[in-house]
């Protein structure tokens, strides 16, 4: 399973959100990119990162940060955040990072995402954001009518290869995991399926390791070390 201590970007800081809620936030870094390279000397081989402005309000405020992020070490990054148009995706890629996160255009142009899952392959994947089980987009202040367990199947339909699932209530909490959630989808398909929001817990690791998640992202755990992320990427990382 792949590993994926995470980097959320507002005003070119790391920070953490508690439930996703914009006035609940905790500066962690203000120095991302020293953020990505003391992930890395723990042993990380990848790194999620998160433009938490971009996902709100489509802007490029971050782009800077993400470009040191990505020149400044040696691991395999995927991105987030406002990504809405095929440029931004070249912008990204161009500059080192390995995969693009297409969430709130995902739901809104789904044909664009279609178009460009077909186009990069691997490189793209989707942010999938549930709250009360249905999807939500720009930055999970609006919520669609759509149940995720349905757009992840459109999406896998449409040649998406991976989605990174977030359950928004346990996102930032220490909950723990909706483990049920990746279980379901996990039934769906040609989809690889990355676990994120809540994992508090070795014990959550190893569950969605043996029930066959691609990937999880570790967040608040291992900030506030719950989780030791050395450890984890010696038991976990594959």
């Amino acid at each position: 399973m792949d590993l994926f201590p995470a980097i959320d970007l507002r005003e070119g800081r790391a920070v953490r959100l508690y439930q996703g809620d914009y006035d609940r936030m905790t500066v962690y870094n203000p120095d991302p990119a020293a953020q990505a390279r003391a992930f890395e000397a723990a042993g990380a081989r990848c790194l999620h990162v998160v433009d938490l402005d971009g996902a709100r309000d489509g802007t490029t405020a971050n782009l800077e940060s993400i470009r040191a992020i990505a020149g400044g070490c040696g691991l395999y990054i995927e991105v987030g955040g406002g990504i809405r148009d095929e440029a931004r995706i070249e912008t990204y890629l161009a500059m080192g990072v390995d995969r693009c996160i297409l969430g709130t255009i995902a739901v809104k142009d789904f044909g664009f995402t279609a178009r460009m899952a077909r186009k990069y392959g691997p490189r793209i994947a989707v942010g999938v954001d549930l709250r009360d089980g249905c999807v939500a987009v720009a930055g999970w202040r609006e919520v669609t009518p759509e149940p995720g367990l349905d757009f992840c199947r459109r999406c896998a339909d449409a040649g998406v290869q991976a989605i990174i699932a977030t359950d928004i209530s346990r996102d930032g909490t220490l909950r723990g995991t909706n483990l049920e959630l990746y279980r379901t989808l996990l039934q769906i398909p040609g989809l690889r399926v990355t676990a994120s929001g809540g994992i508090a817990r070795m014990e959550e690791l190893a569950e969605l390791s043996a029930m066959g998640c691609h990937g999880a992202i570790l967040g608040q755990s291992i900030y506030t070390g719950a989780i030791d992320l050395a450890e984890a990427v010696r038991r976990y990382q594959s």
